[in-house]
């Protein structure tokens, strides 16, 4: 009877990560409300899944807010970019809909092959920004790298991302039941999903304790070299309150500032 209830069983476990995954959903829709700030808000959302995924404790609303503040001017520049960008592969798809000529088809192919790597760095910029200390030219450089190089994960993160989005958006009968689910859990349950694949992608890059100390910065740019991304962050500053900075760096990337 003590095991059953007692807070430390699985059960409790995982309704806490449940309830924690809730609040965090409903934060990270809030503030999305001015458009502008989606980005900043990806940016913090997947900066508390990527610490729960490391089962690392912390305080949701707290950890969000700290991340969504120290990276909102990167977020939303890079979140209108990617907006623009979004904005102008539609708008080419929907003129060449009705174009059917041989040309037009070796366009849409590649047309095809750009919107691929577009949802490729969408998957891996926010998560980025949210661990790394960096400029937005290497941030965008380092979120194509690594999504070509982890291509195995990215494809497996792009289908349980898209999937469900695109039958939301794109089937009237998921509309009503998959917008209940969104707006519950849903878009910090693919958070928290794919932090469990990002935790294993980052890793790879994580300086060892020696280079720490000694602040090195390991990554070198080399688009051919497997053992490094760029990056030219500086290291960060220790955090009372959080043992994690907000954008601690996974692999031999640097840390950004706590």
């Amino acid at each position: 009877m003590d095991r059953l209830f007692n807070m430390d069983n699985k059960f409790f476990t995982f309704m806490g990560k449940v309830a924690d995954l809730m609040i965090l959903n409903v934060i990270f829709i809030i503030c999305c409300i001015p458009i502008v700030t989606i980005g900043p808000a990806l940016t913090a959302m997947n900066y508390v899944t990527l610490k729960m995924a490391r089962n690392e404790e912390s305080y949701i609303i707290r950890s969000f807010l700290k991340s969504f503040k120290e990276n909102l001017k990167q977020g939303i520049l890079i979140w209108l970019i990617m907006l623009v960008l979004g904005i102008v592969l539609i708008t080419d798809y929907m003129i060449m809909r009705n174009l059917d000529s041989g040309f037009m088809q070796v366009i849409k192919y590649g047309l095809g092959m750009i919107t691929f790597i577009y949802l490729m760095v969408m998957l891996y910029i926010f998560p980025l920004l949210s661990k790394f200390d960096n400029t937005l030219k290497n941030t965008f450089k380092n979120a194509i790298l690594m999504s070509i190089r982890h291509l195995p994960f990215t494809i497996l993160m792009m289908l349980i991302t898209y999937i469900p989005l695109g039958a939301t958006i794109l089937l009237p009968i998921v509309l009503v039941y998959g917008a209940i689910v969104w707006i519950m859990i849903g878009f910090a349950l693919i958070a928290f999903i794919n932090a469990k694949f990002f935790v294993k992608i980052f890793d790879k890059y994580i300086p060892h304790d020696d280079e720490e100390e000694e602040g090195v910065a390991a990554l070198e740019e080399s688009p051919l070299d497997e053992q490094a991304l760029e990056d030219t962050a500086a290291p960060s500053d220790d955090d009372e309150e959080e043992t994690e900075s907000a954008n601690e760096p996974d692999g031999a990337l640097t840390p950004a500032h706590a």
